[in-house]
């Protein structure tokens, strides 16, 4: 049998000084947690280290999956707990977590449904619940490169879902939440634009009305109530904004090589 696993808790960080209590409330049962930090302007540094959290800075920005990375390499632990600091471990996950820990499992990774925040209302639906991720798993695994959207490499291993919910307060200003929204987009597209992916006006128009309707009507986000339809609207604009990006950023190159 092999021993009790020691639990390294990772995060990425910007300017979370108002997110970060909480967070750090939610996982100081953990043996070690260690914050990388991307050029806050507040004081999120500060207030981590003042809570016994390793800090580490670096501003050179290469996008999520990179970071994550990064973040990871200053890791001593056995297994990786990878959040966000708008995120919150409940307490039934964290039993869930320290089950783990005490029995193991060779080649498994673990999923965690997550409950996400959308103008004050926890969804159940839109494709939004059980929004399993990836994010507790052995130390030898690491984040892919993806400049968004980024996710765990799992490499073949078993993915095993934990009881649990991971709290994410994914949208409390909708401001805010709109501005990260079009900067992930405009990602996206700059990374499948590398790549020599192409779009067409047809499939911008096409993509963003089929999000609307997978939303609304696949995920059930009519049953979400008015959150469900604004959730709903949102999609299909992050979508536009996604397939319009990548169409413009075809069209200026073309336009510099004529």
């Amino acid at each position: 049998m092999m021993a009790q696993q020691r639990l390294s808790v990772v995060m990425i960080a910007k300017n979370a000084e108002a997110l970060l209590p909480a967070c750090l409330d939610s996982i100081d049962w953990a043996d070690e947690i260690i914050l990388l930090d991307s050029g806050s302007a507040d004081k999120t540094c500060e207030l981590a280290a003042a809570r016994g959290v390793k800090v580490y800075q670096s501003t050179d920005w290469p996008g999520f999956g990179k970071q994550r990375q990064a973040a990871q390499h200053y890791a001593t632990g056995d297994m990786i707990l990878m959040i966000d600091t708008d995120e919150r471990v409940t307490p039934a996950l964290r039993h869930s977590i320290e089950r783990v820990l005490a029995t193991p499992t060779a080649n498994t990774v673990y999923s965690i449904a997550r409950r996400n925040l959308f103008l004050g209302r926890f969804m159940r639906h839109s494709g939004w619940y059980p929004d399993r991720v990836i994010r507790l798993y052995p130390a030898h695994y690491h984040y892919n490169d993806n400049l968004v959207h980024e996710s765990l490499d799992v490499q073949g291993a078993q993915v095993v879902p934990l009881q649990g919910d991971l709290k994410h307060l994914t949208c409390r200003d909708f401001g805010d939440f709109q501005r990260k929204q079009f900067t992930y987009a405009e990602a996206w597209a700059q990374e499948r634009f590398l790549r020599g992916k192409k779009t067409s006006i047809a499939a911008i128009f096409g993509h963003t009305f089929g999000a609307f309707l997978k939303t609304l009507v696949l995920r059930a986000g009519v049953l979400d109530g008015k959150q469900g339809w604004i959730l709903s609207v949102v999609s299909a604009q992050y979508t536009f904004n996604k397939y319009a990006a990548l169409w413009a950023l075809h069209r200026i190159k073309a336009q510099e090589e004529s």
